[in-house]
């Protein structure tokens, strides 16, 4: 049977038919060996660290399978969450309850019901993932917060002794310290660095899964999906996925996959995600307590707050994930007119950190910016490309 588009091109599952498989530039080893060779060192805890939407959770799905992984995410946990009970719960344990025994009495031939309550022990759950082979996944390490990070180590340092496997996942900008640095894991760590996919990586899912297609697709068109992509496979595969959806509505038409499409396709493909409510607080910014702000003149004749010129510099060409705060004020800026007054760097500087605040008090989906020793990171790769794509920068 005819392959599908929606079967080559999977951005929200494991793409069995355009895996590409990458190798370190450090020790020139695949990702796939590195992870494999972790997983086998008993006693050893993995961590995995990468950027966001960057593939570590499929890199996971294929060296691990499906069937024997456990994941659960950092923002799974809260202060008071109970590490075992949620780790059992996740593997369809019940860590707690009551069951009934019914005992006879031979003398008067009576019945009666006995309840006892029970309670797993940190031991049978760690036997239990060793007899089924199952390794656990915790995604977004960082989400979890500071203290409980500590505590979790804690639990992971004596649960790796006794055979238990586990596999920590953060970005690489808010390293999961309570992990690498943590002295009694000293010695018991895997370390895997994923680094971000390179425009020549991601042109290759393009190149496999058209072809698989039958749909021909020329290098530089490829590129520029790469470009866009902002190292992200995920990104990728949807991009590509949405140009399969125009072509096919274009059926019995011959078309050549030019800049309209492509530009189509980036507009469908910010369809579905959900960054409006993000931006519009953004733009609104924090609390002034009744100070107006001063307002800039742009370029293209528009009146903008401090705020709305930060996101409008990070939709600016070239896509950028990690701005230097440098680059951050030379795209201010270039947007603002000349003759007009530019906002001085500390005062910059001052409301990167207020505007990195106001995001991080939200929910984890408002969390797609990190202000961090002068330089911007953009943590969500689909923020970005909604930005640049969705009309948020306007």
């Amino acid at each position: 049977m005819a392959l599908r588009a929606e079967d080559v091109f999977r951005p929200g599952s494991f793409p069995e038919h355009t895996y590409i498989s990458r190798k370190s530039a450090v020790s020139n080893l695949s990702y796939e060996f590195r992870l494999m060779q972790a997983i086998k060192v008993s006693g050893f805890l993995t961590s995995l660290v990468g950027p966001s939407k960057m593939g570590k959770t499929i890199l996971c799905e294929k060296v691990i399978g499906f069937e024997h992984i456990i994941e659960i995410s950092g923002a799974d946990f809260n202060e008071d969450t109970d590490f075992w009970k949620l780790v059992s719960a996740k593997a369809g344990l019940s860590y707690e309850g009551q069951f009934a025994s019914e005992k006879v009495i031979s003398s008067t031939n009576d019945k009666y019901t006995k309840k006892e309550i029970f309670s797993l022990t940190k031991d049978k759950i760690i036997d239990y993932y060793k007899n089924e082979e199952l390794v656990l996944v915790i995604d977004d390490f960082h989400y979890a917060p500071k203290e409980k990070r500590m505590q979790i180590a804690q639990q992971l340092k004596d649960a790796i002794r006794r055979g238990f496997k586990a596999i920590v996942v953060s970005l690489p900008h808010r390293a999961d310290e309570a992990i690498r640095q943590n002295a009694d894991l000293s010695g018991r760590l895997s370390l895997i660095n994923m680094e971000a996919w390179k425009v020549q990586d991601l042109k290759e899912i393009a190149k496999l899964g058209f072809s698989k297609l039958n749909i021909p697709i020329e290098e530089s068109v490829a590129e520029k999906i790469a470009v866009e992509s902002l190292s992200s496979p995920q990104l990728m595969q949807y991009i590509c996925l949405n140009i399969c959806t125009i072509l096919e509505m274009m059926e019995g038409e011959h078309i050549q996959i030019g800049q309209e499409i492509l530009e189509t396709a980036y507009r469908y493909t910010t369809a579905n995600f959900e960054y409006g409510d993000v931006i519009l607080l953004m733009k609104k910014g924090p609390n002034t307590r009744g100070k107006s702000r001063n307002v800039f003149q742009t370029k293209d004749g528009k009146k903008c707050d401090i705020y709305a010129l930060i996101i409008k510099s990070i939709a600016e060409n070239p896509p950028i994930m990690r701005l230097e705060f440098e680059d951050i004020k030379e795209r201010i800026y270039s947007l603002i007119a000349e003759g007009d007054e530019k906002p001085k760097p500390q005062a910059l500087k001052e409301n990167l950190i207020k505007l990195q605040e106001l995001l991080h008090g939200r929910e984890d989906i408002f969390k797609v910016l990190d202000w961090k020793e002068g330089v911007l990171y953009i943590l969500d790769p689909l923020f970005l490309f909604y930005l640049r794509w969705g009309g948020g920068s306007e």
